[in-house]
């Protein structure tokens, strides 16, 4: 199984052109934007896409446009602040009682409004020595409870070191859970076979996963199986979701995204005002948008299925609601 997923990575789009022609789509696209930021679309995505339709609200995720050339006020290289909060190379602490782990630069699939498409990970991304320092800055810290694995994508890291990581993590007593945040279960589903679940569900730590799913279609029938499997597993699934323009900046994807996400056993969690990194503004929804789309799904809603509508500002203690 896992030379299956590797080689189905491998397979992945990697041409704007040829993702274009599988569709059957004539879109405009920019080559000098898939230069800044490379493209990169697995196929099992890609499938999810409705050929011949060039505003399908996927495609428009991964589309490289001219309008990330453009250079509005405000948009900057780290919108969220994680390079001051680098406390040692791979290890970010923002906020109390939990750390982030960059564990990987790599991706399954580019999203075009990534908040960190512009990070250095090369400078920060783990080895073996940076492991080690992070993992003793974990030690010395006895207030951590809560490790959360992110990248990149943790979930293409080998089996092997995802084995070696939980194993010391598990071992620092103070911790309590292990937080993994992940597309991969969207958009490249043949990794998630039983030998990942079982490196995430065997060991002493609760372990949530927070899939990253922004519109309905995302969630296909290999996909819901394999969160039916993580489930199985004694997974915790929760979801965040990015508003963006032209892709789920609607109430109807919105109400439709969080009911399915419920079907599939996963609870929506964050739903996040766009983080302004370089190149992304034409997928910003305005704020007063934002909470009017935010109190259409409050009256539609129940509560439990509403996601909480949060903005991240660096310095800040905690992600801030939007009210």
């Amino acid at each position: 199984m896992s030379e299956q997923w590797q080689a189905e990575l491998a397979e992945g789009f990697g041409c704007v052109q040829d993702l274009l022609d599988f569709l059957g789509i004539a879109a405009p696209f920019s080559a000098e934007a898939a230069g800044k930021f490379p493209f990169r679309v697995p196929r099992a995505y890609a499938r999810k896409m409705r050929p011949g339709d060039p505003y399908d609200p996927l495609l428009r995720q991964v589309l490289p446009l001219a309008q990330e050339l453009a250079s509005p006020e405000g948009f900057v290289g780290d919108p969220v602040g994680d390079r001051p909060a680098l406390k040692v190379p791979g290890l970010l602490h923002k906020y109390q009682g939990r750390a982030l782990l960059i564990t990987t630069g790599a991706c399954a699939v580019h999203c075009r409004y990534c908040f960190r498409r512009e990070f250095p990970y090369g400078e920060s991304q783990f080895t073996r020595q940076r492991e080690k320092a992070a993992l003793d800055y974990i030690v010395r810290d006895p207030e951590l409870t809560e490790i959360i694995l992110s990248g990149g994508d943790p979930l293409l890291l080998s089996d092997d070191r995802l084995v070696r990581l939980t194993k010391q993590l598990t071992a620092i007593p103070h911790l309590r859970r292990l937080r993994v945040h992940s597309r991969v279960p969207l958009v490249l589903p043949s990794r998630i076979d039983e030998r990942l679940l079982e490196i995430l569900a065997g060991h002493r730590l609760k372990t949530v996963v927070v899939i990253h799913a922004n519109h309905p279609r995302e969630l296909d029938a290999e996909t819901v199986s394999v969160l039916a499997a993580m489930r199985r597993a004694g997974l915790t699934l929760l979801n965040q979701s990015v508003l963006l323009r032209q892709v789920n900046d609607s109430v109807s994807a919105l109400c439709e995204l969080s009911e399915r996400l419920f079907e599939c056993g996963v609870l929506p969690y964050y739903l996040h005002l766009l983080d302004r990194v370089r190149g992304t503004a034409h997928f910003e929804v305005p704020e007063a948008e934002a909470r009017a789309l935010h109190e259409a799904l409050r009256r539609r809603l129940p509560g439990f299925l509403v996601p909480r509508l949060v903005r991240e500002v660096e310095g800040k203690p905690y992600k801030l609601p939007v009210s």
